[in-house]
């Protein structure tokens, strides 16, 4: 007997109507409508609907997103005292606790500056802690700094203040962080996620250790070292890829984290050119020897690299130390490359992490800060025809943790009205959901069960459409995750 049927599916885009049998995890057989034998545990018609590889979001921070579910949403201030009113606004109609927790401000075209002021005379004496979209600068109050044990002039630290100060900053219980993961996790599931890679600034493998202990995921997760726990991980004796004891098989040891550079918004990606208005080029986070250093220590010990490098000063460095060291990894987010550099991914056998639905976020930014060098500003299909390996994450929460959007962004280059952006660099949808889905191009006999039914075909859609992709089920390794 079968673990599960699936029949009248359409099998790939624009597939013939099938029946797919799944057993032990596995896709079993693939058959004409009607024409199997035997029974099966659990049947699900597909009422001809798209069966297609789930999808895996390859960039996630997902402690950050479940709580920025929670938080008071900016996204929309065009100006600091815009992010101070758009908080108020919220907190009138609903008060928050001890400390007010705000996201996704995006200050790279502000006309004014935000300080710590600005929040004190709002809310006095109130401890205020706002994240930016991209999460590389935290603007924090007087008392929120107080809070923390810190003093700063402005209040608005970046990158590794940032980072640290993130850290320092009162968390939610791990039973309360642990139930909202499992909600985020859940919420993707029915967008067709069957896995992530967790790139929290965390122990990861503890921390998800503790979680399968009572609730079984709703998604593989792979978890990534980041730099601090290096010698732990080591210790421990992990190696990327290696399935973790708990957690029935869903859990794997993921890459090593390393910074090179910082982020557009925060006009700290590492850049050839300096930005215009500041004549800097931007924060190197590693410098080269130290970077090399790192990345063969864990190399040697089975941690494959995975180096951020969002300006193309960054990403050459960082393919530099690839080169230098002939190991595996991947570059996360390569937003901007030196033209000589595409072609690089590809000849040393590196995956091209992107984020696609950063570049309808950014275009504006980059058209400011990148001035006439966007040509070559989030190159997917530069690297693509380079014969680089793609895979798309979201960055959660960057950006939704919701694959389609980072496919709609990648095949259209627009999320709004406007023509697409530097359309030269779309990628055709095939591509786009290979890459969304870990690399998988279709569905076979013996294939891993981690499968995803849609409600439409998403050949026959526009990339808007694509956006509101409607799930019918969810599969993880042979077992139903979300049901329409």
């Amino acid at each position: 007997m079968d673990d599960l049927l699936l029949r009248r599916v359409r099998v790939g885009l624009d597939g013939a109507l099938a029946d797919v049998r799944v057993n032990d995890g596995r896709v079993a057989a693939i058959e004409e409508p009607g024409a199997g034998s035997g029974f099966a545990a659990r049947v699900l018609d597909g009422h001809g609907g798209t069966l297609l590889p789930g999808l895996v979001d390859a960039h996630v921070h997902v402690v950050q997103w479940a709580a920025f579910r929670r938080r008071i949403p900016l996204g929309d201030a065009r100006s600091a005292a815009e992010a101070v009113e758009l908080l108020l606004q919220r907190l009138l109609s609903a008060p928050g606790g001890d400390l007010v927790v705000g996201a996704g401000f995006r200050d790279g075209l502000w006309p004014d500056e935000p300080h710590k002021e600005m929040l004190q005379r709002a809310l006095p004496g109130r401890a205020v802690a706002l994240f930016s979209a991209d999460l590389h600068t935290l603007w924090l109050s007087p008392a929120a700094l107080k809070l923390i044990g810190r003093d700063h002039p402005t209040g608005v630290l970046l990158e590794n203040d940032c980072m640290t100060a993130t850290a320092a900053l009162p968390s939610a219980p791990p039973d309360v962080a642990d139930r909202w993961v499992a909600d985020a996790l859940s919420a993707a599931a029915s967008r067709g996620v069957t896995g992530i890679v967790d790139y929290e600034y965390a122990d990861t493998v503890a921390d998800w250790t503790r979680r399968v202990a009572s609730v079984s995921p709703a998604t593989r997760v792979s978890c990534v070292i980041s730099r601090p726990l290096l010698e732990l991980a080591i210790d421990r004796g992990h190696r990327t890829g290696d399935v973790l004891p708990a957690g029935d098989g869903l859990l794997t040891v993921g890459p090593f984290k390393l910074f090179v550079d910082g982020s557009l918004n925060t006009r700290t990606a590492y850049c050839h050119d300096p930005y215009p208005e500041s004549d800097s080029l931007g924060l190197l986070e590693l410098p080269p020897g130290e970077l090399v250093s790192l990345m063969r220590r864990a190399s040697e010990h089975g941690l494959v690299p995975a180096v951020h490098a969002i300006g193309d000063k960054a990403n050459t460095i960082a393919l530099d130390a690839f080169s230098e060291l002939g190991c595996a990894g991947r570059i996360e987010h390569a937003q901007l490359l030196a033209l000589d550099d595409v072609a690089r991914f590809a000849a040393l056998g590196l995956v091209a992490s992107v984020q696609p639905a950063h570049q309808p976020d950014d275009r504006d930014v980059a058209d400011r800060h990148w001035y006439g060098r966007t040509d070559r500003a989030y190159p997917y299909r530069a690297l693509l025809d380079s014969g680089a390996r793609l895979e798309i994450g979201s960055d959660a929460p960057v950006a939704p943790l919701d694959p389609w959007d980072g496919i709609a962004a990648a095949v259209g280059r627009t999320d709004d009205d406007r023509p697409a952006w530097h359309p030269e660099q779309s990628i055709p949808l095939a591509a786009a959901l290979a890459a969304a889905s870990g690399g998988r191009h279709g569905i076979a006999i013996g294939d891993v069960a981690d499968l995803m039914i849609t409600a439409a075909d998403p050949s026959r859609l526009s990339p808007a459409e694509l956006r509101d992709m409607p799930i019918s089920a969810t599969i993880l390794a042979g077992k139903p995750t979300h049901l329409a």
